[in-house]
């Protein structure tokens, strides 16, 4: 029979369990050195084939104008990520790899692949259009993919859901539109240079136009369905390892299938594109917009759901889960902090936000039945987390709860007053009512 992990019930000296002895592989600096190492040479090599391609002028038109659309698109995704934010490093990884590796990966694969089917088939301008439909949505996706799922395997503390994936596959995505942006531009500027077309004519006002104005979003857009899958899978039980797996596979091949439909839009006639653009990316933009920002949301509530129990316990002030589980409250707690004590205080205000959210989805995964073998550590280094923070964070996060709260209001009772036209100052004269105690609940408590 299976046990379920404690409630704690006292803050008195939070400690984490003992953590196994990690072997040489497992430490930190042997794998962000292999890692670093190994995207500095994608970045290289990635580096050399594109201004092999572009030309030096037209790799630096083609940097300037794909360097663009790149802040927006990490803001929005940053913007998602407010509520449980995730560390810096994995954003930059996700990036990078993108960027560099999955890029270098597109380049190499696509190119030969290209030139199989061409010799194969004899046939070159098949060959291309079946490299574009067909062989550069499975190894595109593929290489964001892994990027993903690196994060989701080594990182597994800071995938927790849906929000998760969709921000680091959205990441992953741009880093990969960035260079690939800047080989498409870079070549539309090569080829307006030979031939002298200039202004709105050219193929660079062109290339800009569909990739850069129209569909900043497209490979973000194809990416965030595997995030989707691993984000999902991220809330299923350990138990369940066939859906573990079979989810995220379902969410790369969807998109694949998204990455195929709009490379093939171009051959489905002249205004192909434009039907496919109107019809197929627009609504699944606008629904997948829909479901991250709902289940942005949706992580609100369950941040004032769960902490009230810890608030019970002695964890947390009465008034913490209510500014916690809003961000106009946490933002007013950050402010307030800065002000009166200085930037190291908002910064120490933003990370109790952030393991205060973290330990309402750990105890929202453990009161379903889905906490993970390391809850009850993980828990206590939350806990204490929070605790070496109280002073700073407490008086911030109240003065928000209370600026933040909504108005009630006040209106004359109908029924007599104590102290009111005759009546009696004081309840002496009237029997005394017991109040009733509470007795908080545990779901951890078998």
């Amino acid at each position: 029979m299976a046990t379920v992990p404690p409630y704690p019930t006292h803050p008195g000296d939070p400690t984490g369990g003992a953590l196994r002895h990690a072997h040489w592989w497992q430490r930190k600096w042997v794998r962000y050195g292999g890692l670093s190492t190994l995207l500095a040479l994608s970045g290289l090599v990635i580096l050399a084939l594109v201004r092999e391609q572009t030309g030096t002028e037209g790799f630096l038109v083609g940097l300037g104008l794909a360097v663009l659309p790149v802040p927006l698109l990490m803001t929005a995704f940053r913007w998602l990520d407010r509520v449980e934010p995730g560390p810096w490093r994995n954003l930059l990884f996700s990036f990078a790899w993108g960027a560099c590796a999955a890029a270098l990966i597109a380049i190499i694969a696509n190119s030969f692949a290209t030139r199989w089917i061409a010799t194969a088939t004899a046939d070159p301008s098949s060959a291309d259009t079946l490299g574009a439909t067909v062989i550069a949505p499975v190894v595109e996706e593929s290489a964001k993919a892994a990027a993903v799922l690196l994060v989701f395997l080594f990182r597994r503390r800071d995938f927790t859901g849906i929000v998760d994936g969709v921000v680091i596959a959205g990441v992953t995505a741009t880093g990969f539109a960035f260079t690939e942006n800047i080989l498409y531009l870079g070549t539309a500027f090569g080829t307006d240079q030979l031939t002298g077309d200039t202004g709105i004519a050219s193929v660079t006002a062109a290339t800009f136009f569909v990739r850069i104005i129209m569909s900043p979003f497209a490979h973000p857009l194809f990416t965030v369905l595997t995030g989707i899958g691993f984000g999902i899978s991220a809330l299923s039980a350990e138990r369940h390892h066939l859906r573990r797996v079979l989810l995220p596979l379902s969410g790369l091949l969807l998109a694949m299938g998204m990455h195929a439909i709009w490379n093939g839009s171009s051959t489905f006639g002249e205004y192909g594109f434009f039907a496919v653009y109107a019809a197929f990316m627009v609504p699944a933009f606008g629904l997948l917009t829909w479901l991250v920002i709902w289940t942005r949301q949706r992580e609100l509530k369950t941040v004032r759901e769960e902490l009230p129990a810890y608030a019970v316990a002695g964890w947390l002030s009465p008034t913490e889960p209510y500014a916690l589980g809003s961000m106009r409250a946490r933002r007013l707690a950050r402010d307030y902090a800065r002000r009166h004590f200085g930037r190291p205080a908002a910064r120490a205000v933003a990370q109790y936000e952030a393991y205060a959210t973290s330990l309402a989805f750990l105890r929202h995964r453990g009161r379903r039945g889905r906490a993970e073998a390391d809850f009850v550590v993980r828990e206590r280094e939350l806990l204490a987390e929070l605790w070496w923070r109280r002073e700073v964070a407490r008086p911030a996060l109240d003065h928000a709860a209370r600026a933040t709260a909504p108005p009630v209001a006040v209106t004359a009772p109908p029924w007599p007053v104590y102290g009111v036209y005759g009546y009696p100052a004081g309840p002496a004269a009237y029997p005394a009512v017991p109040y009733p105690s509470y007795n908080s609940y545990n779901p951890y408590r078998t």
